[in-house]
């Protein structure tokens, strides 16, 4: 029996190849980068299945390119925003995500990101490799602590339950800012509004979906309604902030510091940001561990071999 012919579109780990290749003919990224339309296209037409990243751009065109042989795409991702999902429909193209497996990975490093904004950890690393470190001092790059300090989570899904758990631990108040209140946030830690949130949080963790709903959420109206000591982290969609204006904020004392891991042109970053001593920058991190990645990548194929076996994907999206 001939086997189903698969594209991933970058190199994955080596256990996911393999279990992959038990089962499917695969074709490999060798080049590890993204794929254009143009190559993507070409996936389309060659292959019964595309396996793309959160990095490559998926829309419509793509989808809909003629003569199309792929009938699924499975991403290798929680997030979909890359992906023309009307097109896919319209299509009979079945879409599939990763959901659940990454929440502990990028909740960890949320809390990293807090910790070396609040404890200016980057720039002292920084200092330290440059040479320019004189010595212990009583003033030297005095930063925060996080105990009794209010931490406020925009959106409310796995991964910002799992930094509220994080953050309880080192003794911080939580609260939230959701489309609704969920039944596990007590009515005085529940915010309808995001100006509200931030007028009282000491630190801001983005977890919002993407998409034109929440764009730029964080603009500079958002960030001169922040506490001037507060900080800002981002591990959940790079479109949710307005980076030019954080740049700003950031340069003019409105906030203290920020620490982002995703960014609204990946793997492009605001120029103004990257000069920043109090911005803390993290190159797409969150999940960044080799047992998630794995879980990624199984979670790939185990909607793959339900399709091709003609049952219901676990994750379809669309």
């Amino acid at each position: 029996m001939t086997k189903p012919k698969i594209l991933l579109t970058r190199r994955w780990p080596e256990a996911v190849e393999a279990r992959l290749a038990a089962s499917y003919d695969v074709t490999l990224n060798e080049a590890d980068v993204p794929l254009d339309a143009a190559a993507l296209a070409v996936a389309m037409r060659e292959h019964d299945a595309l396996c793309p990243t959160v990095t490559d751009k998926i829309p419509r065109e793509v989808i809909l390119t003629e003569d199309r042989r792929a009938r699924i795409i499975g991403n290798y991702g929680a997030g979909f925003e890359h992906i023309d999902l009307d097109a896919a429909r319209e299509a009979g193209v079945a879409i599939t995500n990763t959901p659940d497996v990454l929440t502990d990975a990028t909740a960890d490093i949320a809390m990293a990101l807090i910790l070396m904004a609040t404890r200016r950890a980057g720039e002292g690393e920084r200092e330290l490799r440059a040479g320019e470190w004189s010595g212990w001092r009583p003033t030297h790059l005095l930063g925060r602590s996080l105990r009794g300090k209010v931490l406020g989570l925009v959106g409310y899904g796995r991964i910002a339950r799992a930094v509220a758990e994080r953050a309880v631990a080192f003794g911080m108040t939580v609260v939230v800012h959701s489309r609704s209140r969920a039944d596990d946030v007590a009515p005085d830690a529940y915010h309808s509004t995001l100006e509200s949130l931030l007028r009282v949080s000491d630190v801001v963790s983005l977890h919002a979906p993407g998409g034109s709903a929440t764009r730029h959420m964080i603009d500079a109206a958002a960030l001169q309604t922040m506490k001037r000591d507060a900080v800002l982290v981002n591990t959940g969609r790079g479109t949710l902030i307005d980076e030019a204006a954080l740049a700003v904020a950031l340069r003019d004392g409105v906030i203290a510091a920020a620490g982002l891991d995703v960014y609204e042109r990946e793997p492009a970053v605001e120029a103004a940001l990257t000069s920043l001593p109090n911005a803390v920058l993290l190159p797409h991190l969150g999940s960044a561990t080799l047992e998630t990645r794995e879980a990624m990548g199984m979670k790939v194929a185990d909607n793959l071999d339900a399709f091709f076996a003609g049952r219901e994907p676990f994750d379809r999206i669309a």
